[in-house]
């Protein structure tokens, strides 16, 4: 309705001037006010034939480098224009038109260098720019966005823009070409520093991760992505004609399970956050690598639980789970995570990954202790927000045998991560 009503208006000032001049020269006469009046003919052809001319029509693309790439990494937009009509066009204002989400830069490790002063971080990535097409019939611009953050970015529209010399005639529209990109957490390398964690009374001693090392074969199954190749029974595989491994009374009896806390705790570090997820994706990887029977849970408005036994399910359901994944809500880490961990059974060893470790969560994990022999619990805060109260809180827990690594700014620009468990 606006455009409508601008355009009318625009008309009638066109035609109020046209008026004014023809009004001039019938009045004062002479060759001066008629040369005006004539001169201003084909300005005025020019307005007329500007204010008809339809830019709706014009078919308007846009081309991403990739659509599915790395945090950190570069990705190049192109956005061509072809109209069918060369009317001559003084200017052109083209414009991209994307979610707010593009409005964090991700430099990799380098960018928790600003932990504590997050705001560095954000970038004001407007696209315009400014063409002369002329007569031309097609046209394009090309722009670059560079250390583009993880999640699904949405590119919603080109808005255009465009009028005559004077300003006297301004048209807009907005074509609708809708394009996603997909930008995975960035997998850091990490270098595990295996603890031995007691059990109860301090009787027996297993580590985190070599869950697998003596285990037992009780049956056999058939074949999944990740077996590893010593486990393929050759002689029960050519009697079936099928490809079988063995099975081991470990992965029946135990699994570890990592856990990232994806719920909003109050005014979070998002680089925390980040950090998080990193983290896990990185520790999925290394399970993988390492055979381990492992699942991942993430908790927040909505909890998913994903198994890690199959290569191809970590590296598209895992990995684009955790490239979508913000701090949602006010859903309670704790109580959410209690009432999974009811129905998770022969769970030997538990991995926290969180940014926040208050009284609720502590007492939480110590009763938590009692059902699962390991514990291990990897806190992501800023050197300022280590405090006293903390530190007593990391001591007491690590009596009750639960081991808290503590990763900050100094550790997370590194690479690899140095993780204790």
């Amino acid at each position: 309705m606006k455009k409508k009503l601008r355009s009318i208006g625009n008309f009638v000032f066109i035609i109020a001037l046209f008026l004014v001049l023809f009004s001039y020269a019938m009045f004062q006469g002479g060759f001066v006010s008629w040369f005006l009046f004539f001169s201003f003919q084909p300005i005025f052809l020019y307005h007329v034939g500007l204010l008809l001319y339809p830019i709706k029509g014009w078919k308007v693309t846009r081309t991403v480098s990739r659509y599915m790439a790395q945090a950190g990494s570069d990705v190049t937009i192109t956005v061509n224009i072809k109209r069918a009509f060369p009317f001559p066009l003084y200017y052109c204002i083209c414009e991209d038109v994307f979610s707010d989400t593009l409005g964090l830069i991700d430099n990799r490790q380098n960018k928790y260098q600003h932990f504590n002063d997050s705001e560095k971080l954000k970038v004001n990535r407007e696209r315009k720019k400014v063409i002369f097409p002329s007569f031309k019939r097609t046209f394009s611009f090309s722009y670059n966005l560079k250390d583009v953050p993880r999640g699904e970015h949405v590119f919603y529209g080109i808005r255009i823009r465009t009028g005559d010399v004077f300003g006297f005639v301004k048209k807009d529209h907005m074509y609708s070409v809708r394009d996603q990109l997909l930008v995975y957490p960035n997998e850091r390398p990490i270098e595990l520093k295996e603890q031995v964690s007691s059990y109860e009374q301090g009787s027996t001693s297993s580590s985190f991760l070599h869950l697998q090392q003596t285990n037992i074969a009780a049956g056999i199954r058939e074949y999944m992505p990740g077996d590893k190749f010593s486990w393929i029974d050759w002689k029960q595989s050519a009697r079936t004609n099928t490809l079988m491994t063995k099975e081991f009374e470990q992965e029946k009896s135990s699994e570890l399970l990592l856990v990232l806390d994806a719920c909003e705790h109050g005014n979070m570090n998002y680089l925390a956050f980040e950090a998080a997820v990193e983290l896990s994706y990185s520790l999925v990887k290394v399970f993988q690598q390492r055979a381990t029977p492992a699942e991942l849970i993430t908790i927040g408005r909505k909890s998913k639980s994903f198994s890690l036994q199959s290569e191809i399910t970590a590296n598209e359901s895992v990995r684009q789970h955790l490239t979508k994944i913000q701090p949602s809500g006010d859903a309670e880490f704790t109580s959410s995570f209690s009432e999974m961990l009811l129905h998770l059974k022969n769970k030997s060893s538990l991995i926290i990954i969180t940014v926040n470790l208050d009284h609720l969560i502590s007492d939480k994990v110590k009763k938590w202790r009692q059902q699962t022999p390991n514990i291990s619990i990897i806190l992501i805060k800023s050197t300022v927000e280590i405090t006293t109260m903390l530190k007593k809180q990391i001591q007491q827990l690590e009596l009750f045998g639960i081991n808290v690594e503590v990763l900050t700014e100094k550790e997370l620009v590194n690479n690899p991560v140095e993780v204790s468990l």
